[in-house]
């Protein structure tokens, strides 16, 4: 044995024959009936049960994140379903697989520039923010980097998910200086650029998720755990009325009609 080894460690769960404990707490005595899958979640993030408003602020994050149409991922999901009905798993898999920079993802990107731009949260008077915001609008354009959390494709003028999740933060005393940076940088690049760019849902997650002191690297952690919720609604509707198969004709259809003798 290599005795200048780590120790192999992990604070989150044990089981005995007879017990299963997680964060400290008896899982049958004092979580079964007694948490909402979003505060277990949050236990199972922090270590620490969440306050009321904690916990009105952190089950409206993970709900806006379950589900959002027939995006790629969900398309994904489904074209796999249909080919592996036997692997519901990887049907699942494949739908998360998308969730990148482009889609959800950029929520950990927003994260990171609110944290990175303002690593010390008590320093945070008005005009210090402007000039965050100032600065960080700059350096986005100057290396021709899209501002994360900004703008959406569908959602025109307003993403109607940002501004409610701003109000339920706010009446939970969570509208701290991320989320009025997030606001500051909004509205120095709808200024810079000169047309409408507000905060969307992704940005205003990752604002919030600063306030919670959760590290960036985690917070598209919480898309994953989410979105898979509304996978799997997504693939019990395929199995019942599918629409993956006339997908994949009809866009083999119109991706070849250009070679098909007329």
């Amino acid at each position: 044995m290599n005795r200048n080894a780590n120790p192999i460690r992990s604070d989150i769960a044990w089981s005995t024959t007879d017990r299963i404990t997680v964060r400290g707490r008896d899982l049958p005595g004092q979580i079964l009936g007694h948490m909402n899958l979003g505060d277990f979640a949050f236990l199972q993030l922090t270590g620490r049960e969440a306050t009321p408003q904690q916990s009105a602020v952190f089950n409206a994050i993970i709900i806006t994140l379950v589900e959002h149409g027939l995006t790629p991922s969900a398309i994904a999901a489904r074209l796999t379903y249909s080919g592996a009905p036997e692997a519901m798993q990887a049907a699942v898999a494949a739908g998360i697989s998308g969730l990148g920079s482009v889609f959800v993802g950029s929520m950990e990107d927003a994260a990171r520039m609110l944290s990175e731009a303002l690593p010390d949260p008590t320093d945070c008077f008005e005009a210090k923010l402007t000039e965050i915001a100032r600065d960080q609008v700059a350096a986005y354009r100057q290396s021709n980097r899209i501002l994360p959390g900004l703008g959406h494709p569908i959602h025109k003028p307003v993403d109607p998910r940002a501004p409610r999740l701003f109000e339920i933060a706010a009446e939970n005393g969570m509208a701290g200086p991320y989320v009025r940076l997030i606001q500051a940088i909004a509205a120095e690049a709808e200024r810079v650029h000169g047309r409408s760019l507000p905060v969307n849902a992704t940005g205003a997650i990752g604002a919030i998720c600063c306030e919670f002191g959760f590290p960036w690297r985690i917070v598209r952690g919480f898309c994953v755990m989410a979105r898979a919720i509304g996978l799997v609604g997504h693939i019990l509707e395929e199995s019942e009325r599918p629409i993956a198969r006339e997908i994949w004709l009809r866009v083999d259809d119109e991706a070849t009609a250009h070679l098909r003798p007329t």
